[in-house]
């Protein structure tokens, strides 16, 4: 079963089994609601499945306590972990909304059907997401995802055709 990341455990908070979690969904209302499943992820040990009992925020923080963990020294051992859900449990998405997984990989064309490169990271920097194309033999280009810029994507082909206006990328090293 394939499994996409939520978030990560990076510490505990109080003494009352809460966790604090750097978050890595769009959805943390979904997610982490009470009675939600997560997968946790640790090095050299087992997947283990928990069920969020609470969620709130704190800060730039998510704090999940887990049914059946109710103190600190119970979840301790959690720290450093990733918090991941089934890649089959995936809410579905509006037209035009993809997930980041469905992005990174694709094959990026410019107007003219010549590969510019392969998406290899998506940044979150505020107004929209930037792409962040490896390009051979060059630096990693810097592609916005709007409207002007991205003009078609297709998931079964692999490829995204992009209109990039002058200057957006610089063909040198």
């Amino acid at each position: 079963m394939d499994y996409l990341n939520v978030g990560k455990i990076v510490n505990t908070h109080g003494i009352r089994g809460e966790v604090r979690v750097v978050s890595q969904t769009d959805f943390p209302e979904e997610r982490y609601q009470k009675g939600a499943t997560l997968i946790l992820f640790r090095e050299g040990m087992p997947p283990l499945e928990l069920t969020v009992a609470s969620h709130r925020q704190h800060k730039n923080f998510d704090l999940l306590t887990f049914e059946g963990y109710p103190n600190i020294n119970d979840v301790e051992k959690f720290r450093d972990g990733i918090l991941k859900v089934a890649k089959d449990n995936l809410a579905a998405l509006g037209e035009d909304e993809y997930y980041y997984h469905q992005i990174i990989g694709l094959t990026v064309l410019d107007e003219n059907k010549h590969e510019i490169g392969k998406i290899k990271e998506i940044l979150s920097p505020g107004a929209n997401d930037v792409w962040v194309v490896q390009r051979k033999g060059k630096k990693d280009a810097l592609i916005p995802y709007i409207a002007s810029v991205v003009k078609a994507i297709d998931l079964t082909a692999g490829v995204v055709e992009v209109e990039l206006p002058e200057g957006l990328i610089d063909d040198e090293n």
